[in-house]
């Protein structure tokens, strides 16, 4: 089992194949930790989709508005929303996209991250300085390799859950 340092800056992430334990990085990206947090804390992650996973890349995931299998769900429009919160503004660092990392998913704009978010199945330092990293997967990567792939996949995963480990 992971060592939990700071359960109120780790994320307990359910997937079919067990947890994800994501330990954010508030001192990297505190506005972005901040939003995770918010969200899980109001269940909104839970049961979202991951609708865009590209082999020996990443795995996005955390459109609030129209990702979520169980409530108005659309996979065409899954990917194209965010939630009610205001864009955050971007918080570029030194921080390697590395295997495992978590990113920031936003548009054009380098200030419109919202809610969505990726998983980097492997190095990917073409977008560093680009997207704000503010996490790390510490345990259960294996769960985050077994995503069904697609963009969208056809029968798309879906986080189960999401927690901040300080409530669960």
């Amino acid at each position: 089992m992971a060592e939990i340092k700071d359960p109120e800056n780790t994320i307990l992430m359910e997937l079919k194949g067990g947890r994800v334990t994501i330990e954010l990085l508030p001192d990297i990206a505190p506005k972005h930790c901040e939003r995770m947090k918010e969200l899980a804390r109001a269940g909104a992650y839970d049961n979202v989709v991951f609708h865009r996973v590209i082999d020996g890349f990443m795995a996005q995931t955390g459109d609030v508005a129209h990702g979520n299998a169980e409530r108005d769900f659309n996979l065409r429009r899954a990917g194209t929303g965010g939630s009610d919160l205001p864009d955050l503004p971007a918080e570029f660092s030194k921080l390697p996209h590395d295997r495992g990392t978590i990113g920031a998913a936003r548009a054009q704009n380098p200030n419109s991250a919202n809610s969505q978010f990726f998983i980097n199945f492997t190095d990917n330092h073409f977008l560093n300085g680009q997207y704000t990293v503010y996490g790390r997967v510490i345990e259960g990567m294996e769960h985050v390799d077994a995503i069904t792939r697609g963009e969208p996949p056809s029968t798309p995963d879906r986080m189960i859950s999401v927690k901040v480990a300080a409530d669960a």
